[in-house]
């Protein structure tokens, strides 16, 4: 039994070789429209008022701002250089050099920002309640995404950290390690890969963007559809953009232990003893870009849940109050 598994030689990031289509860029299309389909699933069964039309201008503002905002979270955040500021005209041109390469590097947490901000517009020009609609727009944003992360995982890159566990996997362009280092040497040993002294080795690591498709995408879907979405009437608006938030924030907090950071920026927070090399596990004081933005989901979807419900308790006592000095004023005129 292999103690560890190859990346398959035949997956390809491009759908047909020598085409600038790739399988992320499809995967980007069906997470829209499995999101899309669950949430005009929700219009027609009553759960939110919201025609077709209306439908469809909401996911265009909100894929809109979702693209703007992951990609500029990408430049200002994850970069590491002064390029794009530099060349901003360059953070929305998919050529290089001659050659389309799309948007490389777009960031999860921009892109929710940006949705957000989207949807907050459309709601405002056209009248709806923002929170009905992000509540209804979450319920399905999950398994939607769990078809970007399968795309990262197709394009081999977003890899994890090493490991020796059985699934772990050798990504074909992650990077390599010296056998001068000691612990390369064990973990090859370990896994039983030949080596001779100084060369380069490409170690197997966690596929972290199946971890992320799987508990971020399919499992915390199952929760925001089959256990939140049914108590959403007896709750308040924004209850299920609360959970969402809560939930994707833990979830991807804790799988960001198992994927290794960028090495452009390494641990924003490094409390723990060791901090190199990146590609091992070494304690969970060490904290990446990707969970202070988690831990920021986290508070903010706590705020969110409490004054959300402290607001849907106050209303109905100003609506009783107000309906009690209605009453009494149509007493006074009949007296009259």
């Amino acid at each position: 039994m292999s103690l560890f598994i190859n990346f398959p030689a035949w997956i390809s990031p491009e759908i047909i070789p020598g085409f600038p289509v790739r399988w992320y860029g499809l995967m980007y299309i069906v997470a829209f429209s499995i999101t899309y389909m669950l949430f005009r699933y929700q219009a027609r069964h009553g759960e939110i008022d919201i025609d077709k039309d209306d439908s469809l201008s909401l996911f265009l503002w909100t894929i809109g701002g979702l693209l703007i905002g992951a990609r500029l979270f990408s430049v200002l955040f994850y970069d590491g250089t002064s390029y794009y500021w530099t060349h901003p005209w360059m953070i929305f041109w998919p050529w290089r050099n001659g050659r389309f390469v799309g948007l490389p590097g777009m960031s999860y947490h921009g892109g929710l920002i940006g949705a957000i901000i989207g949807a907050w517009i459309f709601c405002r020009v056209h009248k709806k309640d923002f929170f009905t609609m992000t509540d209804a727009l979450v319920a399905g944003i999950p398994l939607g995404y769990t078809f970007g992360r399968l795309g990262n995982f197709i394009n081999g890159e977003l890899w994890g950290r090493v490991t020796t566990k059985s699934w772990g996997i050798i990504f074909p362009d992650a990077p390599r390690f010296s056998t001068s280092y000691q612990w390369v040497r064990d973990i090859a040993d370990q896994l039983g890969i030949a080596y001779s002294q100084g060369m380069s080795l490409n170690l197997p690591r966690h596929p972290s963007q199946l971890y992320e498709a799987l508990f971020e995408g399919v499992l915390l879907w199952l929760v925001l559809w089959f256990v939140l979405r049914p108590m959403r009437k007896k709750k308040f608006p924004g209850f299920m953009l609360s959970g969402y938030l809560l939930g994707y924030g833990l979830v991807r907090f804790v799988i960001e232990y198992f994927r290794e950071p960028d090495s452009n920026l390494g641990f924003i927070v490094a409390w723990g003893k060791e901090t190199e090399p990146l590609a091992l596990f070494h304690s969970f004081l060490n904290i990446s870009m990707g969970q202070i933005f988690c831990l920021m989901m986290i508070l903010g979807g706590m705020a969110l849940y409490f004054i959300q419900r402290s607001r849907n308790k106050a209303e109905p006592l100003v609506t009783a109050v107000a309906d009690n000095t209605k009453k009494k004023n149509n007493t006074t005129k009949r007296g009259h």
